[in-house]
């Protein structure tokens, strides 16, 4: 027996949501069945996929489903997941169905929750499908002007370090989260339907005094906006961008807020001239409308997450990345 076999784990529910995503679920499934630590349960959100994603579900009788009669969205369908879970899970681990764990990928997570007790969100490595010697992301970084992009992207690997180090927040295509943490701050906001509602979380989180560690050894293999046609298409430009103004508005605490609303500001100029120049001027226009629109909400929103904020000015500061132009080169990668 193996010592991965012989060791007591904490329970865990993975959860997946999915959208017309048949051609990676056989993948997916087939990888989280592989696991060294098997999860105590599986629940897949499929989202009223159009494709035979459902008849491939059914081929793994072990998936719990959840069908839906709408496109919920990912925060949505995530949502439905955690508070579907068993009651005995303690963790909650997020997978995409367009990432494909390695064997070990929730065993090193579950090492990692015993070795830092002190963190309750736990990020993967995530490597490119197409090319496993290319970094797809090392956490997320959150810049002061409200940027966000994945570490590492587009980088290769041997070029990255490999220490496990604290992270603003994990990517949720393949994250472990606390399960009272998730319950606490009520899950996604389900207002961002997909797209930055990660970041949105991890951000949340953090304010709330939880802390994400970035993970090496827990790797997957993930291609990224696997159905959603592609990263820079008009669908993933408009949720993305407007959802950054939005996780500004919420989350960017005290002082802090006004302090770097230039730069906020500054920050959505420069995406609107860069995606007009690129062809899609009325899809970010549009974005950056329908974020003004909202703002009246999303400031009741915000009112009620500072109120609630155990974390301090100082805390929030010292995991921001507060590099300016070398961070103003990854716009091409806000959304990547």
């Amino acid at each position: 027996m193996s010592d991965s076999q012989q060791e007591i784990w904490p329970k865990v529910t993975v959860a997946i949501v999915n959208w017309n995503g048949e051609r990676f679920l056989d993948r997916c499934l087939s990888a989280l069945l592989a696991q060294t630590v098997m999860p105590h349960e599986i629940i897949l959100v499929d989202n009223a996929s159009t494709d035979a994603s459902i008849e491939i579900v059914r081929r793994f009788s072990s998936v719990r489903l959840l069908a839906q009669n709408e496109n919920l969205g990912f925060a949505h369908g995530n949502n439905l997941a955690i508070k579907a879970a068993d009651v005995e899970s303690e963790w909650i681990a997020l997978l995409n169905p367009d990432a494909f764990p390695k064997p070990r990928w929730l065993e090193k997570l579950l090492s990692a929750v015993r070795d830092y007790p002190e963190f309750d969100v736990f990020g993967s490595k995530l490597l490119a499908a197409a090319d496993p010697d290319v970094l797809d992301g090392a956490g997320d970084a959150y810049h002061m002007s409200g940027l966000v992009w994945r570490m590492g992207h587009g980088v290769p690997v041997s070029s990255f370090p490999e220490q496990v180090r604290e992270v603003f927040s994990p990517c949720a295509a393949a994250a472990l989260y606390r399960r009272s943490a998730l319950v606490k701050m009520g899950g996604f906001d389900e207002n961002f339907f997909c797209y930055v509602e990660d970041v949105d979380l991890g951000f949340r989180l953090r304010l709330a005094g939880y802390r994400c560690i970035y993970v090496p050894d827990s790797v997957a293999y993930h291609i990224g906006s696997g159905t959603t046609g592609g990263k820079h298409n008009n669908f993933t430009v408009y949720h993305g961008h407007r959802n950054l103004v939005w996780t500004y508005v919420k989350n960017m605490p005290g002082i802090l807020f006004w302090l770097l609303l230039p730069l906020h500001l500054a920050l959505n100029l420069v995406t609107i001239i860069w995606f007009s120049m690129h062809g899609q001027g009325l899809v970010i226009l549009r974005a950056k409308r329908d974020a003004l629109r909202g703002i009246s909400r999303i400031w009741g929103m915000r009112r009620n997450i500072q109120k609630h904020r155990t974390a301090s000015i100082g805390e929030i500061w010292n995991v921001l990345d507060k590099r300016f132009l070398p961070r103003w080169l990854q716009i091409r990668r806000i959304i990547s």
